[in-house]
């Protein structure tokens, strides 16, 4: 089996959000995919397995669980597929925990289809804010397994030193935090140590929720967005119906072979 790193949502190395994609021949069984992703120690590692009837089984799984939904991941996976030369057309059918899942090559850009997630009203669950040092919110949403909030500024986003272990204790898969940006038209950051991830570099599936937010507010469905992760990424989004269109590159940074 052949074992990819490549960072996704970035057109440069060491940058952007790395993902392992691991090319798979045979089903493996759920310890072994979950005992690699830990292994390897990356917010997300993807298996991707061929499937008779057509299209790509795929998987997702962070050090410690498997997810429902991955953006970077999948644009890592899709990248993979390209680049080993095993699609000859201009578009890959994942079949997933959220449905089927489309990836389209587009010049050297992978849009990706994946589902709308319309935030909901919703006031911080006991404990939030202090974790994440914000003391006067715009606004907090529930985001399909996640929460939303909205700070004042930019710089707000950028500067957040949370707490990790208090948040970890909270009942969520993660925590989005965003404000409208100064060369962008958002910025965010990701924080999922329930799952495993203190900090993401670059989450799609976040975005699948961030889109329908800030369109709500800036009337608009299009978007360029940044993520202030230490390593930082972009990408660019539009709403189509009940879907969010994900755009962004990726860059194979390593391969290798696993012998076990």
């Amino acid at each position: 089996m052949r074992i990819y790193c490549v960072d996704a949502f970035t057109d440069k190395p060491f940058a952007g959000a790395p993902a392992a994609v691991v090319a798979l021949s045979v089903e493996k069984p759920d310890g072994w995919m979950q005992a690699l992703a830990m292994e390897m120690n990356l917010s997300e590692t993807a298996f991707v397995l061929p499937r008779n009837a057509g299209g790509y089984g795929l998987r997702w799984f962070t050090p410690t669980t498997e997810v429902d939904l991955c953006g970077h991941a999948t644009l890592a996976a899709a990248h993979v597929l390209w680049c080993r030369g095993e699609i000859s057309g201009r578009s890959i059918v994942f079949h997933t925990r959220s449905g089927e899942l489309t990836a389209s090559k587009t010049g050297d850009s992978v849009e990706l289809d994946f589902p709308r997630i319309d935030p909901e009203l919703a006031r911080a669950p006991d404990g939030l804010l202090v974790a994440l040092g914000v003391e006067n919110p715009v606004g907090t949403v529930r985001a399909g397994p996640d929460y939303l909030v909205e700070v004042e500024s930019e710089t707000v986003v950028a500067g957040l030193c949370p707490d990790i272990a208090k948040l970890a204790a909270i009942n969520m898969r993660g925590c989005i935090v965003t404000a409208r940006g100064a060369e962008s038209d958002f910025v965010s950051r990701f924080f999922a140590p329930p799952v495993g991830i203190d900090e993401d570099p670059v989450t799609g599936s976040a975005h699948c929720a961030l889109g329908p937010y800030w369109s709500a507010k800036l009337g608009k469905s299009e978007f360029y967005a940044r993520q202030l992760s230490l390593r930082g990424g972009s990408l660019r989004l539009r709403l189509a119906g009940g879907r969010v269109i994900l755009i962004g590159r990726a860059v194979i940074v390593w391969e290798g072979k696993i012998t076990v």
